[in-house]
């Protein structure tokens, strides 16, 4: 009587298999970094954006509302301070100042900024206006230029500022002549 032996299955990978599989990851993940590492920046540069747009949006608002001369002024890379321009204490017994100084600030180490530079256009000016109507004084910056100095493909951004108040973010490097919506 002929005996046979039991058949034995193989489970698990060879060694050959497994390095083979490290090997793809591993170049996988090298591709992968450079293009991390940009969404990061770009993702750093959003914020700081929509941090200094939404500052502006503040002041323009506490203008309306407290119908009084509200600044919004830069105080670091991307920090920024919105106050009266005139402080006015509690004429109304409250227990509130009717125009603080300071209404809302955000520091400069809020968030990960460290690599992200602000310029202003005129660059001397910081700080912008705005009047009991929501528009600005003629004496205010135009607009905010944002970029990052640690990555080059990095994508810069732009908020603009005009005379009737109106505050918008655009991205400075879509052609002029194309019709797409982030055009500066």
């Amino acid at each position: 009587m002929l005996v046979q032996a039991p058949i034995r299955t193989m489970l698990g990978y060879s060694l050959i298999e497994l390095v083979v599989g490290i090997a793809i990851i591993a170049v996988l993940a090298s591709l992968s970094v450079s293009s991390y590492r940009d969404w990061i920046e770009n993702t750093r540069i959003r914020s700081a954006a929509e941090s200094i747009q939404n500052g502006l949006q503040v002041a323009r608002a506490e203008s309306v509302k407290r119908n009084a001369q509200i600044q919004f002024v830069f105080t670091g890379n991307s920090g920024w301070t919105v106050g009266c321009v005139v402080a006015v204490g509690d004429s109304d017994g409250d227990g509130v100042d009717d125009c603080p100084a300071t209404i809302r600030s955000r520091s400069q180490n809020e968030g990960s900024t460290a690599n992200i530079t602000v310029l202003t256009t005129p660059p001397a000016q910081t700080s912008v206006v705005f009047n009991n109507l929501g528009s600005t004084t003629p004496v205010s910056f135009t607009s905010v230029d944002i970029n990052s100095t640690a990555v080059s493909g990095s994508r810069a951004l732009r908020i603009t500022v005009g005379v009737g108040g109106n505050i918008r973010m655009c991205d400075p490097a879509v052609a002029q002549s194309s019709n797409d919506s982030r055009k500066c």
